[in-house]
């Protein structure tokens, strides 16, 4: 019989679903990862068909981004599998996606959609990652959340 602090096992919601709340925190956090590979990526290739003012600081920022994109795909791989621990990453990159949507909304242009879409999604995921029914979903109760 598990223990309420196992964190190995998917909970079961009473439908034996998982909430819709849920799954949408898990997909929007993994589009967020897939954008921020994406831009990781897109640098690299753009180091080989142009010619960077500083190569390693290029390179540097390319392969942060990449490894920056992990945290989110992590998470969001853990909320799909209902894990408890993913919680705590997926709603850190949210906070971090508020400042940095309201910073590029702040720069006008493209660069204002961008920004709202990213500060959105943020609070959506947010929304969705505090609903009680995805907080029992992941194995968290009332005084654990």
């Amino acid at each position: 019989m598990p223990t309420p602090n196992e964190t190995s096992s998917p909970r079961e919601v009473p439908d034996g679903r998982r909430p819709r709340r849920l799954t949408a925190a898990a997909v929007l956090t993994a589009l967020e990862g897939a954008v921020v590979a994406a831009f990781g990526v897109a640098s690299l290739v753009k180091l080989t068909t142009d010619e960077p003012d500083g190569m390693v600081q290029a390179v540097t920022m390319a392969v942060t981004v990449l490894a920056l994109s992990v945290l989110p795909l992590a998470a969001a791989r853990g909320l799909w599998l209902r894990r408890r621990w993913s919680r705590g990453p997926s709603m850190i990159v949210q906070l971090i996606a508020l400042p940095t949507g309201y910073q590029m909304a702040q720069n006008g242009g493209v660069w204002t959609a961008g920004g709202i879409v990213i500060a959105l999604t943020g609070v959506a995921v947010l929304g969705c990652l505090v609903n009680p029914t995805a907080t029992e979903a992941l194995g968290i109760g009332p005084r654990d959340a």
